[in-house]
């Protein structure tokens, strides 16, 4: 099996993540993608950060019809601190055998040397570079240059939906039009839970 794991607060998850994971799948031929939340900072402020179950509500909502993805609440419902090596560890183990892809976004990708146990984390997985914006293809396969001596690292070629979940909380506590931006239940689900300053 070919694993894709795709970690990230997704707050709220939008078209751009599941454009990206779908795209991801098709392009690297993999079997399943894994969305995997992180755990809300203690530090952010209810406004700007949904709490854990609701973000995995809206996850499960917004990959209830494809196949090809699925949610992990693994970093939710572990005590210790969401280190990506210790995820990687855990898909590991889920699935004996598989080969793994980690999917990062083009800001991640950037600053992935900076990570904890970095190199032990491209020692397990393929690390999959996805663009976030146009204009970065350049800066994405020169830092995978670098990474290479470390793993094998692979850069999609899907163009970006260039959405950002701060941008549609803004939207929502502006009570501005954000339903473009999202799955039709995730926009119910925040309307009905009232999230983000939604009214």
């Amino acid at each position: 099996m070919r694993i894709g794991i795709f970690g990230g607060s997704f707050n709220p998850v939008h078209n751009g993540h599941i454009h990206l994971a779908v795209s991801a799948a098709v392009e690297f031929s993999l079997d399943k993608v894994y969305f995997v939340p992180s755990k809300r900072s203690p530090h952010r402020s209810d406004s700007e950060y949904a709490a854990d179950e609701d973000r995995l509500e809206m996850l499960r909502l917004a990959c209830r019809d494809a196949e090809l993805l699925e949610v992990s609440s693994y970093e939710l419902e572990n005590d210790r601190i969401s280190y990506t090596y210790y995820t990687v560890e855990y898909f590991r183990e889920l699935f004996p055998g598989a080969e793994l892809f980690l999917l990062v976004g083009s800001d991640m990708l950037l600053s992935f040397d900076t990570w904890f146990r970095y190199k032990d984390i491209l020692s397990a997985v393929t690390l999959c570079g996805l663009s976030r914006s146009a204009g970065d293809e350049r800066a994405l396969r020169e830092k995978a240059e670098e990474l290479r001596k470390f793993g094998n690292i692979l850069i999609g070629s899907a163009p970006p939906e260039e959405v950002s979940s701060t941008e549609i909380r803004k939207k929502i506590a502006k009570n501005e039009n954000f339903a473009c931006y999202l799955d039709e239940n995730v926009v119910q689900y925040i309307e009905l839970k009232r999230l983000y300053g939604s009214r």
